[in-house]
C-alpha cells in the first residue's frame, strides 16, 4: 500500500448534497417527503438528473418501468418489484428505458427517531451497514400489499389530519418491518444484526465514514471500539472476508470516485482533500485498488 499523509486538512471537497427542503413540501412537514415516482421525477427532474447524494434516508419501490439505478458506482436493474434503500451520503443516479411508476419517500434521521426513542433507523438491515445490498426484489403478490401501504403513506402526507406526523412514522415503520422480513429471508440473519460481530462491523462502518479523511490506520478504529486491532481484524474477516485496512481503503476509493465524477473538481484538490501528500501518491493508490488512474476513471465515467 502506498504511503498516505494522514495530516488533517481544513480544506475539504464536498459533493453537492440535496436537502429535503429542496423538494416539494407538504404543509408543515419539512423532515419527510412522500410522492409517486411519476410526480417526483416530473417535479424535481432538475435536481435528480445528475449524480448526487442526500442528507436523508430514501426508500423507493417501482411497480412499473425499466432502466438502471446506479448507487455508489454499482449498477442495479430497475424493473417491477424492485425496491431501493439509500443512506445519507450515498451517490446515486437513475436512467429509465420505459416510464416508471411506484412510490418514493424519504425522511431525516431525526424525523424517525424522535418518535421512537429506543429504536434507531440503523436497526433495519438495509440501513445497517454499507456492506448490505441497497436493493430488494419482491414478487407481485407482496408488491400489491406493499403498494397499499405506500398509498396510505401518500394519502396521509397530502392531508392535514390530527397527529399526521405520528401516523406517517407508524406507516413508514410498518413498511420498513415488511421489507426487513423479506430482506432478511434472503440472507442469514446473523449477517445483519443478530450477532455481536455484526454490531461491531456496523459501528466500524459508521466510524470509518466519519473519520476516514484523516484516520487511515486500523489502530485508530480499534481504539474507538475499545478492542485490539487484531480482534477487530478478526471480526471483519469473519463477517465479510475482508481486512480492516481493506474496509478503510474501500471507503477512500468510494469517496474518490464520488469526487472524481464532478468535472469542476481538480484532481490535485481531490488528493489533498483525502489526505494524500500529492496527486502522484493518490493516483498510484487509486490505480492499485481499481486498475485505472483517476483521470481514466473520470474519462470512462463521463
Amino acid at each position: 500500500m502506498y504511503a498516505i499523509i494522514c495530516t488533517f486538512r481544513t480544506f475539504m471537497i464536498k459533493i453537492p448534497i440535496l436537502h429535503i427542503s429542496q423538494f416539494k413540501e407538504s404543509t408543515s412537514l419539512s423532515e419527510v417527503y412522500v410522492n409517486t415516482v411519476t410526480d417526483h421525477i416530473q417535479l424535481d427532474n432538475p435536481l435528480i438528473a445528475k449524480p448526487h447524494s442526500h442528507n436523508f434516508y430514501l426508500c423507493v419501490m417501482f411497480t412499473q418501468g425499466s432502466g438502471v439505478h446506479e448507487i455508489d458506482f454499482n449498477s442495479y436493474e430497475i424493473k417491477p418489484g424492485t425496491v431501493f434503500f439509500l443512506r445519507p451520503g450515498q451517490t446515486h443516479f437513475w436512467k429509465f428505458d420505459t416510464s416508471p411508476k411506484g412510490y418514493i419517500f424519504f425522511h431525516s434521521q431525526e424525523f424517525y427517531e424522535i418518535q421512537f426513542l429506543e429504536h434507531r433507523i440503523h436497526s433495519f438491515p438495509f440501513f445497517y451497514t454499507y456492506q448490505n445490498p441497497p436493493v430488494l426484489r419482491i414478487n407481485s403478490k407482496v408488491m400489491g400489499r406493499l403498494n397499499q401501504m405506500f398509498e396510505e403513506a401518500y394519502t396521509e402526507y397530502n392531508q392535514t389530519a390530527v397527529m399526521r406526523e405520528l401516523k406517517l412514522t407508524s406507516i413508514i415503520t410498518g413498511i420498513y418491518i415488511e421489507f426487513t422480513r423479506l430482506y432478511s429471508s434472503s440472507e442469514p440473519l446473523e449477517n445483519f444484526h443478530s450477532s455481536h460481530y455484526s454490531k461491531i462491523l456496523a459501528n466500524l462502518d459508521r466510524l470509518i465514514d466519519t473519520h476516514f479523511y484523516r484516520e487511515k490506520l486500523p489502530k485508530f478504529y480499534a481504539g474507538e471500539l475499545n478492542i485490539t486491532a487484531k480482534h477487530l481484524n478478526r471480526v471483519v474477516k469473519s463477517t465479510i472476508n475482508k481486512t480492516t485496512g481493506q474496509l478503510i481503503s474501500d471507503r477512500i476509493v468510494l469517496e474518490s470516485k464520488r469526487l472524481i465524477v464532478h468535472k469542476n473538481v481538480n484532481m490535485a484538490e481531490i488528493a489533498d482533500s483525502l489526505g494524500f501528500s500529492d496527486y502522484a501518491y493518490f493516483s498510484r493508490f487509486f490505480k492499485s485498488k481499481t486498475g485505472i488512474t483517476p483521470m481514466e476513471f473520470r474519462k470512462n465515467y463521463m
